[in-house]
């Protein structure tokens, strides 16, 4: 029923607007609207702060049949997820119930801040200072790469508060958009996701209430690993939304599009192309829903299973995507069809939320 309602919503509120999205490189506030709207914008948000309460897989759900009509669109519930679960999983009662609330109500969206310029893979060796000033903090710093900088609302931002203990030296703090010294940068142009506006988020001089810090001083780089557990398992789903939607619109051509007298969806070649898609898709979603069970119980093998979920559908994303431009042929190449867009929005699902290659340097680290 979930699903059913989600892609029903997704096919007549958002799939319309995917192309002009990605042709105009703009946010998706059609896509918002609607998922605000009928409340799944933040699904995981638990219902004691106003939220559905959703568990980690019907978020899973919401986020892979966004994806299927529009991957920049799907970056709203899963980086609201991504920018809050650290309030979530360390931040104080009167911490969630501040910014969990609006969260929920649809108020302001959450950004999650841990690049940097010089820390991408090595998100430990960040420079981002916080310094304590009596009740307060006093951040300064850069962070890149953030998706829906300038449009969220709210910033879980990783700083240094002791230099000398490199990773057990950072903490976490929630930022405001309107906090004095806020800035940010001009929006990437990408290669990809183009709806989803990426930014810097420069931090100059601002001075924060001292509760606003997420759990203890240096814990931040912990929560930050924690919260990256359950949402690897988020940008699962994306891939394979965006897989299943490249799958289904190529199987609808292949039926359409005749040569030497028949469809092409006749000739063996073709079937196979088919057939090895929805093997591979079929595969990642076992993997993905399983690790999302294991998110929502918090299994023991949570890092080795979500990082195997993200690197593994991110893959067969690339792999479906790239394979339903080939069976387009020249139209695939076109930005007349959908599946051009489709292939370059899943390249991205093997890079942010950690590298695939870094997926697997945690999967050997943490092998069942």
């Amino acid at each position: 029923m979930l699903r059913d309602a989600i892609r029903s919503l997704a096919d007549a509120k958002i799939a319309p607007f995917a192309a002009a999205v990605d042709e105009e490189a703009r946010f998706p506030q059609e896509a918002l609207d609607a998922l605000v709207a009928n409340d799944l914008h933040a699904v995981h948000v638990p219902e004691s702060y106003g939220g559905a309460g959703a568990d980690a897989l019907a978020t899973v759900i919401v986020i892979e049949e966004v994806a299927r009509a529009c991957a920049s669109s799907s970056l709203i519930p899963a980086v609201n997820k991504l920018g809050s679960l650290p309030v979530i999983l360390s931040g104080s009662e009167e911490l969630k119930k501040k910014y969990m609330t609006p969260l929920a109500k649809g108020e302001g969206m959450f950004s999650y801040c841990l690049s940097e310029p010089d820390a991408g893979s090595d998100a430990a060796g960040m420079k981002t200072k916080a310094v304590r000033d009596g009740d307060s903090y006093v951040l300064n710093g850069v962070k890149r790469w953030i998706t829906n900088a300038g449009v969220s609302e709210y910033y879980t931002v990783m700083a240094v508060t002791d230099p000398a203990k490199r990773s057990k030296g950072i903490s976490a703090f929630v930022v405001e958009k309107g906090d004095e010294g806020v800035s940010f940068g001009a929006p990437e142009k990408k290669l990809g996701i183009k709806g989803s506006p990426t930014r810097e988020v420069y931090l100059d001089n601002v001075r924060i209430p001292a509760d606003r810090m997420i759990g203890e001083e240096g814990t931040g780089f912990a929560t930050a690993m924690k919260t990256l557990d359950h949402t690897r398992i988020t940008i699962a789903a994306q891939a394979l939304g965006i897989a299943q939607g490249a799958l289904d619109y190529a199987k609808g051509y292949v039926q359409e599009r005749k040569q030497f007298g028949k469809p092409i969806a006749d000739f063996q070649g073709i079937q196979f192309m088919l057939a090895d898609m929805a093997m591979k898709i079929e595969a990642a979603r076992q993997l993905t829903y399983a690790a999302a069970a294991k998110s929502e119980r918090g299994d023991k093998d949570l890092t080795f299973q979500g990082a195997a979920a993200k690197c593994f559908a991110s893959d067969v994303a690339m792999e479906v995507t790239t394979d339903a431009v080939q069976l387009l042929g020249g139209y695939g190449y076109t930005r007349d069809y959908p599946v051009e867009r489709m292939m370059r929005d899943a390249k991205i699902t093997q890079i942010y939320e950690g590298t695939n290659q870094v997926q697997r340097i945690v999967m050997a680290r943490n092998l069942p």
